[in-house]
Formats: C-alpha cells, structure tokens, sequence
C-alpha cells in the first residue's frame, strides 16, 4: 500500500533520534513577556556544559500549554534559528487543546526547518479511545506531511489513561510521517509493548521518568527526554507527576550512565541511578515542581530564565540554591 511505502520510506530517511533530549524551559522577563535573548547561550550552554545536542521544545517543561500560538511560533523559530550548525535535533510540541492551533502550529514548525513535531493528547475533551487519539494525531501531522510525528504520552497531567501502546498499534498506516513516542508513563510494561512494536520499525522511544532511566535502558529505548521524577498518589491509587527537568543541567551525569550501560558496566551505571535518585529525593523534599525546576537551572547555568507564567507562581531562591548546591556538591566529586 502506498501509506505503507511512504511509512518505509520515511523510516530510512530520518534520523533516528538516540541519547539525550533536553527538554526546554521558556526565558521570561520579569514582566512575564518570553525573552528571546536568552535562547543563543542556552543553546551554547546545553552543548557545551552538558553535551546535550537534541532539545523538545514548548513542552511541558516550557510551559507551552501557558504560551500563546504566536508565542510558541517565535520560541520554535529562534529554537531552529540559533540552532543551525549545533544542535542535531530541534523537536517542536505543537500539542494543544484546539486541533486547528496544533494544525497552525505543525505547519508552522515545517516552515522554519524544524526536525520533528510532536503531540500530546487533549486533556479538556478527552479522546475516548485509541482511534479517536490516532486520528487527532494524524490531521495535526496532515499539516505537516514531510515532518516526523511523534505522540507524548503524558497520562499523569493529561488525564488520558490509554495505553500508548495502543495508539501505536496500526499508526503507521494511518500516519505515514510516524516516527515514535515521547513515553512520560510510569508503566513499564506498556513502556515495553512500545518498544517491541517500534524496533522493526525503526521508530525511536524516547523516555521522560528520570529516575526510572536505567530501567527503560535495559528494555530497549532509544534515548530520554529529562523531565518528571513521578511519584504515586496511594490514596487514590493514580498516577501524578512531580514537574522535573533535570538533563538541562544532569545532562553529562545522565549520559554517564548511559555510557556505562552500553559499555557493559551495570554496577557503575546503578551506583550513578542511585545518585541521581538521591538528587531527586532531596530535591523531591523542598517541593521540586516547574517553578522550582526553572530557578534550578537559572542557579546552575547563569541563564536568566526568569520567572513561570501564573498559574503557577515563583518559587523561594533558597530552595533552588539548596537544590543547586547539591548539584555542584555531587559535580565536583566526579
């Protein structure tokens, strides 16, 4: 068939994305305007301090879904502006809960030379199964024909409790752009149903439970989006998230722990999961959400990222030094 011919030919093509992707966080000024100057030495800082060269933007971690669509469309283009010649991969989110502004959006990220789109589900009006998200997915990617698609699987802030497994199953023939998934779930097992079905296929999975890394390593992914350390609500027995980003500035301590696996050396790379656990529990203690995550970087990197768009609210400078210190106490013993 010829969606099947052109989902071939699209697998052979593009590069598979592999290793790290930072997800980014969106300079603001002071007054809440996005501040674009801030994206050249972002960029300079992710390559150069933490040799990271594939960032997702307007993410969850960029507060997209708190960002305007001409907002994001100046964010996505200077991504790819300044991007040129050093980052290898610039993925642009162009998930919304209007199927016409993610439309708007995709084409937009085709026409400033992105590398990928990727989407998450609607989380006000809920797809009621993997059919009704599929075919979301494929009239976004229908704005975007020549551009890889990617579905963010995201059930602990969505809502949406379908298997991301399920989504994938047949999506190729529907999406011949498709090219893999932005796995942000706790479950390991549907985690693992994905990569099955997305090896013969070339797809690339990408995970974003940091603290669950080394874990999805052994079942096979291709790389990770630093993003969430999850947590579970024992009360009500569902998953929720606490907002985490930590290859932004974890970056070369998380592909130490890649390296070590690929190289065969399992006991060096738990020793470093068992850190960067420890990392996250004590940053976990002082509230780790988006607000706090953002100050983080700030500390660490220099970068005036200022503050988050309400209505999430700043977060007190002590516990992102205290967080911040922890990092530079860990950094300077390896």
């Amino acid at each position: 068939m010829l969606t099947e011919r052109l989902s071939t030919d699209m697998s052979q093509s593009v590069k598979k994305i592999t290793g790290l992707v930072a997800a980014t966080f969106t300079p603001l000024s002071e007054d809440g305007e996005i501040n674009l100057s801030v994206i050249a030495p972002y960029i300079d800082y992710l390559v150069d301090k933490q040799g990271v060269k594939c960032v997702f933007v307007n993410g969850t971690t960029g507060e997209g879904c708190s960002l305007t669509v001409d907002e994001r469309k100046q964010l996505a283009a200077a991504w790819c502006h300044h991007g040129k010649g050093k980052l290898e991969q610039v993925i642009v989110h162009v998930g919304c809960l209007s199927l016409k502004d993610s439309q708007e959006l995709a084409h937009h990220a085709a026409s400033i030379g992105a590398n990928g789109i990727s989407v998450i589900s609607p989380s006000y009006f809920k797809p009621m199964n993997a059919d009704a998200l599929r075919l979301f997915i494929k009239e976004v990617s229908a704005s975007a024909p020549g551009l890889p698609m990617y579905y963010y699987h995201l059930p602990g802030l969505t809502g949406v409790t379908l298997e991301a497994a399920d989504v994938l199953d047949g999506i190729e023939k529907v999406i011949p752009s498709f090219q893999g998934v932005k796995y942000s779930g706790m479950d390991l097992r549907d985690l693992g149903q994905c990569v099955s079905y997305s090896q013969p296929r070339n797809w690339s999975v990408l995970y974003g439970v940091d603290e669950q890394l080394l874990a999805a390593l052994v079942l096979g992914v291709d790389g990770a989006v630093g993003r969430w350390p999850a947590v579970i609500d024992v009360l009500n027995v569902t998953e929720a998230t606490v907002p985490h980003y930590t290859y932004n500035y974890l970056g070369r301590m998380v592909k130490q722990i890649i390296s070590a696996f690929d190289n065969g050396n399992h006991s060096q790379a738990r020793t470093l999961q068992f850190k960067f656990m420890e990392i996250i529990t004590f940053a976990r203690s002082l509230g780790f959400d988006v607000s706090v995550n953002k100050q983080v970087m700030s500390e660490v990197s220099g970068l005036p990222l200022g503050p988050p768009r309400l209505p999430l609210l700043p977060c007190l400078v002590s516990k992102a030094q205290a967080i911040a210190q922890k990092i530079r106490d860990f950094s300077q013993g390896h």
